[in-house]
């Protein structure tokens, strides 16, 4: 398969979903502009900022993006690049665009709230509590094994104690990047520039932040990384989103498009083919297509996490009604694409449909900087620069994921009838903003020593769980409100055929490594037990949902939406 034509089909595919199903989603669900949101009425400066539409897509498209769009498509594509790809065009534009902008639709017409409150409406709380509960499992997972991915990234010895200049410069760059950020949200925040002077400032501190990290790189283990990195996410958490997490997401969103027009370029120039079968089979090395490939290729074609962030996060950051369809639809539509790209990537670098050795950032990088050499860059220059990108946004997602894991910890011990002012001391403590920050974290830092490989597959799984109970919840939302909701259907049940099913293979896979005597304690059991946690969880919720939805025609009417 030629690498140009499936980028140029896809490209067409993704813009004609936006401009007909996106628009016709918009008018459907009836999306008003003139209507104030959450960030505008309940502005306090710290979750709830009015900001612009271009800002808030950077940080939404920044903190969805990660690692996963490159991580998921080069691992599925041991079935072969077709099912990748058709589960990413179709997944991503009936599924995961759809999701990302019903979770912040429902959020927005409900004070920017939590999809948690939209399941506490609708179901109980305890339908609220057991997701909430849920969403803060998943976020330790999430914490665990992408802190484990900067942390190595950053490492600047190797295996064999040498020093790494790609992962020295990366580290320093990242540095300069988030003192830049810090500054740049001062300068926003007290200047309010145009868009154009903060595109042009961004712009220039970003090429200073990698002109200084390739000229001065740091050298650090990383284990002492890790420390540093659960540092950050500690401040970033617990800071007013305007101070870093805003900024350093609109510096990402920078680094993310020129690493996807590079990357786009540089298949333009090397024309290449993709050197891999277009279909494996439905089982390959013991591990099945279904659901395997449906929870591999996550972000790049639905992923829960992404509803967490537009109903925790940007839902309390849109200015008007009019910015949620680019900022979710587009962002997501967006991500499909960076998916499409690594697959070409990595295809183009296979031999006899075998891909080369290496993690699949790195395999990607490789393909970037071998497409950018015939250009006449550096290989050094264009490898460093994707390495830093794929970093940037697997710490974004640091940040973004740390915040909601301690505002869903905080919001299970509170509810529409809390007294802020009288609470017992142990509930004080507990939705205390640094307890439940540094909670979150030491459960993510002892999981995180285990390594993401070993994390990963539950991960996956919790994720894509995530947003089948996220359908659930906006399907109930929109037939609730009379905004009709049908299009949520068959996608929910989908997402919970698949995950129920990827939960369960890890639950037996675990349980017969128990039986057989090579159970590990650390690894297993805490895979183990957190696979029967979350599937426990989701039995619940998916089941109090689809009663509520198909069973219960009884309109709930203290709906808290902002009519």
């Amino acid at each position: 398969m030629n690498g140009i034509v499936l980028l140029i089909v896809s490209i067409v595919i993704l813009i004609t979903a936006y401009i007909t199903y996106g628009k016709f989603l918009a008018k459907r669900w009836g999306v008003d502009p003139t209507r104030r949101t959450p960030a505008v009425e309940l502005e306090d400066g710290v979750d709830y900022v009015p900001t612009g539409a271009q800002v808030v897509f950077g940080h939404q498209f920044a903190s969805i993006a990660g690692a996963g769009p490159i991580n998921g498509p080069i691992q599925a594509a041991i079935f072969g690049w077709l099912p990748v790809v058709l589960w990413i065009l179709v997944g991503g534009i009936f599924i995961g665009a759809v999701q990302d902008f019903g979770s912040i639709f429902a959020s927005v017409r409900n004070k920017g709230r939590s999809i948690g409150y939209i399941i506490e409406i609708y179901i109980g709380r305890v339908g609220k509590r057991l997701f909430l509960l849920f969403v803060w499992l998943f976020s330790i997972l999430v914490i665990a094994a992408f802190s484990d991915i900067v942390a190595g990234t950053f490492a600047g010895y190797g295996a064999d104690g040498g020093r790494s200049i790609v992962n020295g410069s990366t580290a320093s760059t990242s540095i300069a990047f988030m003192g830049f950020a810090f500054l740049l949200g001062i300068y926003m925040k007290r200047r309010k520039p145009s868009a154009l002077k903060s595109n042009l400032v961004a712009i220039v501190l970003l090429v200073t932040s990698i002109v200084l990290g390739m000229a001065f790189p740091t050298f650090i283990p990383k284990q002492t990384w890790m420390y540093l990195v659960f540092a950050y996410i500690f401040l970033a958490s617990v800071l007013p989103v305007w101070v870093l997490l805003q900024p350093r997401d609109y510096l990402n969103s920078f680094l993310l498009v020129f690493m996807m027009f590079a990357a786009m370029i540089g298949i333009f120039i090397a024309n290449p083919t993709i050197h891999l079968p277009a279909f494996l089979g439905f089982t390959i090395g013991g591990q099945h297509l279904f659901p395997i490939l449906f929870v591999t290729v996550a972000c790049g074609a639905v992923s829960g996490f992404h509803s967490l962030i537009s109903s925790e996060t940007s839902s309390k950051q849109i200015r008007s009604e009019k910015d949620m369809l680019p900022v979710t639809f587009g962002a997501m539509l967006v991500e499909c694409l960076l998916a499409i790209i690594a697959l070409i990537c990595a295809g183009a670098v296979a031999s006899q449909g075998v891909l080369p050795a290496g993690t699949p950032p790195q395999i990607f990088a490789m393909a970037v900087a071998s497409f950018l050499t015939k250009a006449g860059i550096p290989s050094l220059a264009s490898t460093t620069i994707i390495t830093l990108a794929i970093s940037a946004f697997a710490l974004t997602s640091l940040d973004s994921v740390a915040r909601v894991g301690r505002l869903s910890f905080q919001e299970l011990f509170l509810d529409s009838t809390t007294d802020d002012q009288h609470m017992p001391r142990v509930q004080k403590l507990l939705t205390n903003t640094y307890f439940a920050t540094g909670i979150t974290l030491f459960l993510g830092f002892l999981l995180a020593r285990i390594g993401y490989r070993h994390i990963w597959p539950l991960f996956g799984s919790a994720n894509q769980m995530i947003g089948a109970l996220a359908l659930c919840a906006i399907a109930i939302f929109l037939r609730k409100t009379q905004k009709g909701g049908a299009m949520t259907w068959i996608p929910m049940l989908v997402m919970l055929a698949i995950t129920f099913t990827a939960l369960g293979q890890i639950i037996v896979q675990k349980s017969t490594k128990l039986l057989d005597g090579s159970f590990g304690i650390m690894n297993d059991g805490m895979q183990l037990v957190f696979a029967l946690l979350l599937i426990g969880l989701a039995v619940v919720i998916a089941f109090k949902s689809i009663k509520s939805l198909f069973f219960n025609s009884k309109t709930a009417m203290a709906t808290g939406e902002m009519e």
